[in-house]
């Protein structure tokens, strides 16, 4: 119902557009239809509508580029780098984020491109690039990210903390690991602020999954009974893989608190259609 809502808005703004818009406008209206082309690529993204996704966040492009706000294209790119990473294509990532990384003005979107392009590199498997943008990322979120606009104030010292996981979790996969992504995933639920309900839930499945690969399956149970709690409370595509992806890393482990797991989780597929159990 909310994205329905969004859309909507999105359409009267574009049809606006259309029948011509007075000069001394165009900043503010613009600015607006960026902010609901970025929202509606998002929500459309987090219910699985990919393709409308993409085009939602083009058309966000091309009104930031209108409104004279570059960094604001900048930072909408970065959600379509996240979907493409999602569905498996990192490698198409990297020029986007490349042009992207040479617009970015502002300090905080300058570390928003160098954590992004760093998670890339280590989808990829490549340590040592991955490494370098990430550090990059920790100089600028270190140094004080300035004046940041509303539209981007998201990005923080947890949500790089969160990058670092999942680059740390990534790299795991393949054979190169220096700091286990546990550490990482329990940084950013110590440094997210109030109001970040979804992104919470997707750090306690990460972690609870981290531990189960780091050999700790008593711990991870612990975090997945906390977890499977969260996320009953909410509706998304995206933290039902997430779900998916942590009874992935269960698999192995055969013990009551384990299978309890795994009952638990089955219920929740049953109660929320969008958490398909693996």
């Amino acid at each position: 119902m909310y994205r329905k809502a969004i859309v909507a808005q999105l359409a009267e703004a574009a049809d606006r557009i259309k029948d011509g818009v007075p000069p001394r406008l165009k900043a503010r209206v613009f600015t607006a239809t960026a902010d609901l082309a970025a929202l509606a690529g998002w929500v459309s993204h987090d219910c699985g509508r990919y393709a409308t996704a993409q085009r939602y966040w083009s058309y966000g492009i091309y009104a930031s580029s209108e409104a004279g706000q570059p960094d604001r294209g900048v930072e909408i790119v970065t959600r379509m780098s996240h979907q493409m990473i999602y569905l498996g294509h990192p490698a198409d990532v990297l020029a986007l984020l490349d042009v992207a990384a040479k617009k970015a003005a502002l300090p905080a979107t300058r570390a928003l491109v160098a954590s992004q392009t760093g998670r890339v590199h280590a989808a990829l498997g490549d340590e040592q690039s991955a490494e370098r943008h990430l550090g990059a990322a920790d100089e600028l979120v270190a140094g004080g990210l300035g004046d940041v606009p509303r539209w981007v104030t998201y990005f923080d010292a947890a949500e790089h903390a969160g990058a670092r996981a999942v680059s740390a979790r990534d790299l795991r996969a393949v054979g190169r690991l220096r700091t286990p992504a546990s550490v990482h995933f329990t940084d950013a639920l110590a440094l997210r602020r109030p109001g970040f309900d979804r992104v919470k839930v997707m750090d306690r499945i990460g972690l609870a999954a981290a531990l189960f690969t780091e050999n700790e399956p008593e711990q991870a149970a612990a975090a997945a009974h906390q977890a499977i709690d969260e996320a009953a409370r909410v509706d998304s595509i995206l933290v039902a893989s997430r779900l998916n992806t942590l009874l992935d890393a269960a698999r192995p482990y055969r013990t009551a608190a384990v299978d309890e797991v795994r009952s638990r989780a089955a219920d929740l597929a049953v109660a929320h259609p969008t958490a398909v159990a693996a």
